[in-house]
């Protein structure tokens, strides 16, 4: 992996587990949502929908499953594993607007993204729902540091197929690919995608896992790595 950095004009952040906690959100939204529906939660159940929500978005990255079967689909295999009856489709936009009020920011976040803004210009591209992601970055403040917003939702499709990258570059006025950084915690959804559109990708692996061989241009344990990396 690359060490020296070239000069990037465009910062093209993910969403969820680069910059807000999704984890803490997701937790925090189904134990709400499961409260509001008068069902006993356990933390083994947040546990769960995790693993099983996981495994849909995987799917949905694959093009297995469409956006709206995700949002019903991870609840009907929940609640069927627990072998209770729910209304799915109200539980389901329930738990999106619980969601929607979750904008827990990883530490360090927002002052990194005022301190990058101005010095580089910077957009956002994340697989989620519209409404969901509109709602969690304006209550995190981070909204007006954002010149482009792209999410799967509305485009159709999500990270890694190229069409979705195709949207940011028209959003972003079609910058030279050389100038383009995309940071996210993907492997496949940021990193395949940025490798295989052919910008430059820098891994935020705060886990310490295995590339699997992909030719990552960076790698960053930490978000607040990447002012070293780019050099200011």
């Amino acid at each position: 992996m690359n060490t020296q950095t070239h000069q990037y004009t465009w910062l093209l952040f993910d969403a969820d587990g680069t910059l807000f906690d999704y984890d803490a959100a997701e937790i925090a939204a189904i134990a709400q949502t499961f409260a509001a529906f008068q069902l006993p939660y356990e933390p083994v159940h947040g546990e769960r929908y995790r693993q099983i929500n996981h495994v849909f978005w995987q799917r949905f990255e694959r093009q297995d499953v469409t956006l709206a079967e995700l949002r019903v689909g991870r609840f009907q295999q929940l609640f069927a594993e627990l072998d209770t009856a729910v209304d799915v489709e109200s539980f389901a936009q329930s738990y999106l607007a619980q969601l929607g009020e979750q904008s827990q920011l990883f530490p360090g976040v927002a002052a990194l993204i005022r301190q990058l803004h101005g010095r580089y210009r910077l957009a956002l591209i994340t697989n989620g729902l519209a409404d969901v992601q509109y709602s969690r970055l304006e209550r995190s403040g981070l909204r007006p540091y954002f010149e482009a917003v792209i999410v799967s939702d509305e485009v159709g499709v999500g990270k890694p197929d190229p069409a979705i990258f195709d949207v940011a570059f028209a959003s972003i006025g079609q910058p030279p690919k050389e100038q383009v950084l995309i940071i996210g915690d993907g492997l496949t959804s940021d990193m395949q995608g940025g490798i295989s559109y052919g910008i430059d990708t820098c891994w935020l692996n705060m886990n310490g896992k295995p590339a699997n061989g992909l030719p990552i241009t960076y790698e960053i344990n930490q978000l607040a790595d990447l002012i070293k990396l780019l050099g200011e």
